[in-house]
């Protein structure tokens, strides 16, 4: 097993080494963070070419609908924005942080993601 995890890249994210193959994505077993192998990552030069992609490395665009990959906290309020969290119609920003979506969420009202926890839709 040792020499199937020394051929697979280590996980972009975290940088575990524990990655395994699912379908055509690569996933980090640690941090739960899925790509697929084409996408360098953010260190690999992928977002030198000025596109937005998700966490898996699909280019993403104004108006798309994307999916919250993992539960994020909200401040003031007690559950936060589940995984699988369906966002529709959103923006494109040059946001401070990385925050480089805004958009509008049903009971939270709008706010902006950052493009590495949600998957396109």
């Amino acid at each position: 097993m040792s020499d199937v995890t020394e051929m697979l890249p280590p996980c972009p994210e975290c940088s575990g080494v524990y990655t395994y193959e699912m379908g055509a994505l690569l996933v980090c077993p640690e941090c739960g963070h899925e790509w697929s192998p084409a996408y360098a990552g953010p260190a690999g030069g992928a977002e030198d070419d000025g596109l937005i992609r998700d966490a898996v490395g699909n280019v993403l665009a104004d108006g798309d609908t994307v999916t919250v990959t993992k539960t994020l906290k909200v401040k003031g309020s007690p559950s936060g924005i589940k995984a699988g969290t369906k966002v529709r119609n959103i923006r494109l920003v040059d946001g401070v942080d990385g925050h480089d979506i805004d958009c509008r969420i049903d009971g939270f009202g709008a706010m902006q993601l950052k493009s590495s926890v949600v998957r396109k839709a």
